[in-house]
């Protein structure tokens, strides 16, 4: 069971059959053990099994004689932000965009430092495994502290704009009965702002769609909204609200690396020659936009834990991922959705100009969205594709997540997912002919 649950950046898996109160209590002896910690911060989302795990994993906590600091609910940068601001390590319940029935722990050390397969969890698991914690001597039983944060949680994200620039702005914000719908009123009260609110009661059931805003059709409502309203954009969250998607004033879906490349020139505006972060699957006018307003790109495979620590090696000032998670160095170098809205806000604001309209110098790529494929032989069938692209004297081939092969007017990336049967890619055109017949062809050759 433990090796079901275990993935590469976090524990995932279905409440009551794989992941359990009784794993979960395991799971906050084990974390303690191994972090030899004398507090754990703990925050949930709204999931219906989200009490009953982490009371459960509170209870392991305490039992390892550590005091376990109950957040309550909350998104997940807040833990994050928790983490930083009382420097301990932290676990947030959450199964971001996944169905009703799953639910799961991401982890982190003092200060917000990630905790993945490589640097714990593989460790972690284990401990369990072996019953090593048993061997501690517990001199005392921990407590169980509540304490709220969200006042300090609020006056951090404000920090990182400048409310005296915000504009009386209307925005359609898609909670999908996720964490957005607590903390957006929160975060935006007493600001000129008007939020027209769709699914913001806190339902772990999910009842009027998933919370997976990177599927098209969990956007309709919000899209809907936008136009009948005449918002000035929207927003939507996944589950934990760390991932943010928008949608201009007109209806239109935006892919996420013109969101990050409007960003990117907004702060290099104000700092020239800072490090900035991408993975390797944005698009190219994410680089482009670096360079061109003077700032220093750096690539980086795609993962919240491996952006995280490049940024805490380089300094860097920002980092984003295809996947619509934006990273900020003054945020303990975590991703927040929260703080993306701030920004957007403030930038459409400033530059008195509808978000559409923003985003019409970034527009010079055609790109498709990412692709999931099923493949029985991840490894050989990457294998085959480089050998038939290697053949047609491409620009570029990169091997630091799966392969990625650049050609003159074109490129693409094959990654193999890290949990399931698939291979998800990535392709970009300078024609939107050219990315539809590209498509086609390598979709033909992962099915062959």
């Amino acid at each position: 069971m433990l090796r079901e649950i275990f993935k590469a950046y976090d524990v995932r898996g279905i409440y009551g059959q794989n992941l359990t109160e009784d794993i979960a209590y395991k799971i906050g002896r084990a974390f303690v053990y191994f972090l030899k910690a004398k507090n754990v911060i703990v925050g949930t989302d709204m999931r219906i099994s989200s009490p009953k795990l982490s009371k459960a994993f509170m209870k392991g906590v305490a039992g390892q004689g550590a005091n376990a600091i109950f957040i309550g609910q909350v998104c997940t940068d807040a833990v994050y932000f928790a983490s930083g601001f009382l420097e301990k390590p932290a676990v947030m319940f959450t199964a971001s965009h996944n169905p009703k029935q799953y639910n799961g722990m991401k982890f982190c050390k003092a200060n917000a430092i990630p905790i993945n397969e490589e640097t714990g969890l593989r460790k972690i698991k284990e401990i369990i495994e072996n019953n090593e914690y048993k061997k501690s001597r517990i001199k005392k039983t921990g407590k169980i502290i509540k304490k709220d944060i969200l006042k300090d949680y609020v006056n951090h994200v404000r920090k990182f704009i400048n409310a005296k620039k915000l504009k009386k702005l209307k925005i359609a914000v898609d909670a999908a009965n996720g964490m957005a719908g607590k903390m957006i009123p929160l975060v935006f009260k007493n600001l000129p702002i008007k939020i027209v609110p769709l699914y913001f009661k806190l339902d772990g059931s999910f009842p009027n769609h998933p919370a997976d805003p990177s599927k098209s059709e969990n956007l309709a409502a919000l899209q809907k909204t936008v136009k009948d309203k005449k918002c000035d954009f929207g927003i939507a969250f996944d589950g934990d609200a760390d991932r943010i998607f928008f949608v201009d004033e007109n209806g239109n879906a935006i892919n996420s690396s013109l969101i990050s490349a409007l960003i990117i020139k907004n702060i290099l505006s104000k700092s020239k020659k800072q490090k900035i972060i991408y993975n390797l699957v944005c698009g190219r006018i994410v680089p482009d936009t670096i360079k061109r307003y003077d700032g220093i790109p750096l690539i980086e495979r795609v993962g919240h834990s491996f952006i995280k620590e490049t940024m805490r090696k380089t300094k860097a000032l920002f980092a984003c991922e295809h996947s619509a998670h934006y990273y900020y160095r003054d945020n303990y170098r975590a991703d927040s959705g929260i703080i993306t809205s701030l920004i957007i806000a403030e930038i459409v604001s400033k530059e008195n100009m509808p978000l559409s309209k923003l985003l019409d110098e970034f527009r010079k790529y055609n790109t498709i969205g990412e692709t999931s494929v099923e493949a029985k032989d991840k490894k050989a069938k990457i294998k085959e594709i480089e050998e038939t692209y290697r053949r047609q004297n491409p620009k570029k081939i990169s091997k630091l997540d799966g392969i990625t092969i650049e050609f003159r007017d074109w490129w693409f990336n094959i990654r193999p997912s890290n949990t399931e049967p698939l291979l998800r890619l990535n392709l970009e055109a300078n024609s939107e002919q050219l990315m539809n017949n590209k498509r086609k062809e390598l979709l033909k050759l992962i099915n062959s």
